[in-house]
């Protein structure tokens, strides 16, 4: 079966435990469900092979994240080499999103760097690519929150 996945409750609680720390281990997952260890396993099994989870990543820490300094920028590409644009932006490593985004602009792109003379180079890379036809930045001065 694809498309749709009904999750229940459990499902959805063992996504939470996972956003909140997904290096748990499959016991402590079972603990805090209350649950068997095979149970835990069944779930996250079935969830990766449905696509409700496709990987597990690394979440920087408040206090590193601090250091850098990130910027939106809103970014208008020639339409007909959007998807060369795309292309070109998921490869670089700096860019932690890619948003399509409906208005004057084309997408929003998060870019984070250790200095403003790093961002300004990567802002420069953005703006040299073949397809790009504008760029607005924001820089970020602080985040109140974030999920």
């Amino acid at each position: 079966m694809s498309g749709f996945v009904k999750m229940n409750s459990m499902d959805k609680r063992l996504l939470s435990l996972l956003r909140m720390n997904a290096r748990q281990s499959i016991s402590e997952l079972a603990r805090r469900l209350d649950v068997s260890r095979s149970t835990v396993q069944s779930r996250l099994k079935r969830l990766e092979e449905k696509g409700i989870i496709t990987g597990y990543t690394v979440q920087l820490g408040r206090d590193y994240e601090r250091t850098l300094i990130s910027a939106h920028v809103l970014i208008k590409a020639a339409q007909k080499l959007i998807g060369n644009v795309y292309v070109s932006l998921t490869k670089m490593p700096e860019i932690s999103a890619l948003h399509s985004i409906s208005g004057d602009y084309d997408l929003v792109a998060v870019i984070s760097a250790g200095s403003t003379e790093e961002l300004s180079t990567v802002l420069d890379e953005v703006v040299n690519l073949s397809g790009i036809e504008r760029t607005n930045s924001f820089v970020v001065l602080d985040t109140k929150f974030s999920r």
